[in-house]
Parts: structure tokens; C-alpha cells; sequence
């Protein structure tokens, strides 16, 4: 029987839900078991720097996690770098601390003041010194894919008919349209949070984790041994809804 791989959805900021969700996985799988994140660490709810710290502490005491990048953590990655407030990807003037993104709620757990007419270049030097390094270390390591013998985990989900080795990080961290209606076989089953759903829900080639944490429903975490899959709850092991 395969190692058993536990995943969790978006966080988006809920280092309570986080918590609570280890919490799960360590009383099921022991305090060694693997975990893959899904990304989407920050924005919109109240506590993204503590996430990113609790995560960045893991992979420095060498926890077997592997931690993914959203597109969410992305948008923080690039303003730290480049001052950048909007994703070409994102709808036209749709820029990053609007609170429908988050990116004000972001900056708010680091201590800096930010929203939609904020002087750009006085919150980009006040970010700069409040996000440490390890921080912009954890969000400049972060990889798009973990592929195992049965799963293929990412934060948005894949390009179908295009080969795992030549997807697109665009596609990787922002697709919907041309994944979420496909129903093709991929050779391994597609792990991946992004389009926030009321319950994470199993369909024929993938699961969905994202179960609204960023809009203050619970955060999911879920276990697999092979393609079988089962949500964590606190009775237990549950069985994920079909869509």
C-alpha cells in the first residue's frame, strides 16, 4: 500500500485553521507524516504573516512538508520584488490590496497600512522592512508541482494534453477555464484548492480542497493512499462528496 499523503487546501491567512488541521493529519498520521500545501498562504483573512512564519519554521527544522505557491502568495512574492499590484492573469483593475484579493489584510499582519489609494512606493519601502528575509526566502523557494506515483499536486490545476514537464506557471497557479470541465484521465489523480468551492468535493480525474477558508469557512485537509482519498475530521475519517 502506498505511504499515505495528506494535503490542505487554501489557508489564506487562518493560522487558527491551520493549527486546527495539523492537529488532524498528526492524529492520524503520526508526527512524521507527509503533508503536501496547496498554497495560497496569504490574503484576505487576518493572520498571513503567521502563517508564513509557522510554515517557513517547518521547512527550517526539516518537517516533511512540501509547501506549493498560489497565486495569492505570488502577489505578495512580486510586490516584495518588483512593486507589481496587478497579475496580468487577474481582471483588469483588480489590483492586489483590494479586499476582494486581500493583499490590505496582508499587509495589515506585517504591520503596514495598505489599500487601493495607498502611496505605492511609501508601502512598498515599509513592506520591504517589514517582511523578513526568511520570509521572502519561503515565498522565492516555493515550487508549482509535486508529483508522486498516483497524485499530481498544485495549487490551480493543470493544462490538459500538455505534458506535466512543459505546464505552464501561469496555468499552474490561475487556471479554471480548460481544467475544472475537463474530464480526462490524467495518469494520476489532481490534487488542487484555487476555485473555492462550499466543501471540498472528489470528481472523476480530481479533488478540489478549497473549501473557503479565505472566506471564513473551515480550512480541509484531506488524506490519500493511492487515488483513494478521505476528508479529516474530528470524528475521523470521512469520505469526500462526488461532483
Amino acid at each position: 500500500m502506498s505511504e499515505p499523503i495528506y494535503a490542505i487546501g487554501d489557508i489564506h491567512g487562518r493560522l487558527d485553521e491551520l493549527h486546527r488541521v495539523m492537529e488532524l493529519i498528526e492524529a492520524d498520521g503520526g508526527p512524521d507524516a507527509r503533508v503536501v500545501l496547496l498554497g495560497d498562504y496569504v490574503d484576505r483573512g487576518p493572520e498571513s504573516a503567521g502563517v508564513i512564519d509557522f510554515l517557513a519554521e517547518a521547512r527550517r527544522t526539516g518537517r516533511n512538508w512540501v509547501t506549493l505557491m498560489g497565486n495569492h502568495d505570488r502577489y505578495l512574492r512580486n510586490f516584495i520584488d518588483a512593486r507589481t499590484v496587478h497579475d496580468p492573469s487577474t481582471r483588469p483593475g483588480l489590483y492586489w490590496f483590494d479586499p476582494r484579493l486581500g493583499g490590505d489584510k496582508t499587509m495589515a499582519s506585517y504591520g503596514v497600512e495598505a489599500h487601493e489609494r495607498s502611496d505605492l512606493a511609501e508601502v512598498h519601502a515599509a513592506a520591504v522592512e517589514a517582511v523578513p528575509d526568511a520570509h521572502r526566502e519561503f515565498l522565492a523557494s516555493l515550487p508549482t508541482m509535486h508529483v508522486t506515483d498516483d497524485l499530481i499536486c498544485v495549487h490551480a490545476g493543470i493544462r490538459p494534453g500538455v505534458p506535466l514537464e512543459e505546464q505552464d506557471e501561469e496555468d499552474l497557479v490561475w487556471i479554471r477555464q480548460g481544467f475544472l470541465e475537463d474530464r480526462t484521465d490524467h495518469g494520476r489523480m489532481v490534487v488542487h484548492g484555487h476555485t473555492a468551492l462550499d466543501w471540498p468535493t472528489r470528481y472523476v480525474n480530481r479533488v478540489n480542497l478549497d473549501g473557503g477558508a479565505g472566506y471564513f469557512r473551515n480550512l480541509h485537509a484531506a488524506v490519500f493512499e493511492g487515488r483513494d482519498a478521505w476528508l479529516l475530521s474530528d470524528e475521523g475519517r470521512q469520505a469526500l462528496p462526488y461532483g
